[in-house]
């Protein structure tokens, strides 16, 4: 399965390279082109104090006109309201040019949103200030920055957030390369609806979430990638459902929130080789008087857990990915209407984990299928209680909770396989260190973990849970066996 997904993975890398290859290709083309619009020449005056979205709407229009063609930003600071995209149009925003959203809300606009999608009835909620409704063949560029402006809405979201920063519905290859977004109003990038889509060497600071995008049910988000992007987020660096065919790699992502929160079904997800890392340099906007900074979940996958979803996490891979100070490492639940099959876990470097094990859990009608961490160093901040260990697991919430675990926690799973995995502590933690509750078989192969005096059996099997022992699992000191192992590899076969 893992050669599978790894040729997966280098086949969607080369698919990536091969679609920023055709973007530079475009990009150059437009260089050399007469086909490039400069937005002064239509009227924009870069003061940062004149509206400049009418002219910068009038070189769009025009550029539409012309297939393939350049929109230019040349330097200055352009204040503007909603700018509608175009079809095989390109923004070039130049090193030192600003795009910056004007305080004044009455100059946003909202797509018009399918009614199948929950999220339509939200109305104003998806204004943006970048904005593409059923266009295809989009890129935006930079060096330059796109500023949110922090734009204040008493009657927002929260009551207090405003217009996301770029929004766009039902398009095909849409490209963000090498831009800096600041302070978004709400989120940096949302989308829905939309499928081959290419993030490269994107700098997101501020604001909530990220990249956030969304599918439906019946209509999934396909072929995204985000490579080599930096996330310093006051939310979810990365967030949203439907999923098929994604690629996050090579990104580091910091956030007061979450670093990866998908809230419904995902298919083929490849998450490898980034850094996750709190505490948050921007703070939780939302926490208001508060400014939280504690990261949350480095890897939250829970579908379900913010409303209702149907459909799989499956074929997912999460590899080498090194995380620093988050609340739990890797967190996956589903609830009704989801189910979960492969997840593979593997190459995972986590240190400073301050709240919750890494878990496992299905609260949904059918288990977890099949769970794998392979090659992981997790260390724990420790500091539980006895008292704790007996207290009972009540179902998920929105964000990683306390266990009765330390190490790793795991309910309604088929198969849990752990191969080469050691967990320690920074200080004593007087809970189990694997609590497996309703799992057919948990399968322990080269596991090490630290004894803490008191601890009688830090591997406990609840309601039929079965351990297998392959090779020795070991505390320091002595090794355990725990009640209801089987010691061969034999049996492990």
């Amino acid at each position: 399965m893992i050669s599978q997904i790894l040729l997966r993975f280098w086949t969607i890398l080369s698919t990536a390279s091969v679609l920023h290859a055709q973007s530079e290709l475009r990009a150059s083309k437009s260089d050399s082109s007469p086909k490039a619009f400069d937005i002064r020449g239509h009227g924009a005056t870069g003061d940062g104090l004149t509206l400049d979205s009418p002219a910068i709407q009038t070189a769009l229009d025009a550029a539409a006109t012309a297939s393939g063609s350049q929109v230019r930003f040349p330097p200055g600071r352009y204040l503007s309201g909603t700018i509608h995209l175009r079809s095989r149009v390109t923004l070039s925003i130049e090193a030192g040019a600003t795009l910056v959203g004007t305080t004044n809300l009455n100059h946003y606009r909202h797509p018009a949103v399918p009614d199948f999608l929950p999220e339509a009835k939200w109305g104003k909620w998806h204004r943006g200030l970048i904005l593409g409704e059923n266009v295809e063949d989009v890129t935006i560029t930079g060096p330059g920055v796109i500023d949110g402006n922090r734009v204040f809405d008493p009657t927002g979201e929260e009551r207090m957030r405003g217009p996301h920063t770029i929004v766009f519905v039902n398009c095909r290859r849409f490209t963000l390369r090498d831009l800096t977004i600041v302070d978004s109003a709400n989120y940096a990038v949302f989308f829905q609806l939309s499928d081959n889509v290419d993030f490269r060497n994107l700098k997101i600071i501020g604001g909530w979430d990220g990249i956030h995008w969304r599918g439906a049910p019946d209509r999934w988000c396909r072929n995204v990638n985000i490579v080599g992007c930096q996330f310093q987020t006051g939310d979810d660096a990365i967030a949203g459902r439907y999923w098929d065919n994604t690629l996050i790699t090579g990104c580091t992502i910091n956030s007061s929130c979450n670093g990866i929160r998908l809230i419904g079904p995902a298919t083929r997800l490849i998450v490898h080789n980034n850094l996750f890392y709190g505490p948050g340099l921007r703070p939780h906007l939302t926490s208001r008087e508060r400014q939280r900074t504690n990261m949350l979940s480095g890897i939250i996958l829970q579908p379900g857990a913010w409303d209702a979803t149907r459909g799989p996490l499956d074929d997912v891979l999460l590899s080498n990915n090194t995380l620093q100070h988050v609340a739990s490492p890797v967190t996956l639940w589903i609830k009704p209407g989801n189910t979960a099959g492969r997840v593979t876990v593997t190459g995972l470097n986590a240190t400073g984990v301050y709240r919750s094990a890494l878990s496992v859990e299905s609260w949904a009608e059918t288990p977890v299928t099949s769970v794998v961490i392979r090659n992981a160093q997790i260390e724990f901040t420790g500091g539980g209680t006895a008292a704790q260990a007996k207290q009972p697991v009540k179902g998920p919430g929105v964000d990683a909770r306390p266990l009765p675990a330390w190490g790793i926690y795991a309910r309604n799973v088929e198969r849990l396989t752990l191969e080469d995995v050691r967990l320690s502590l920074v200080q004593d933690d007087f809970r189990p260190v694997v609590l497996a509750d309703a799992v057919r078989q948990v399968r322990f192969d080269n596991v090490r973990f630290p004894r803490v005096p008191g601890v009688a059996n830090p591997l406990v099997a609840t309601n039929g849970s079965q351990f297998i022992h392959v090779s020795a699992t070991k505390g320091d000191p002595g090794a355990t066996a725990p009640a209801g192992t089987t010691g061969s590899a034999d049996a492990a076969r």
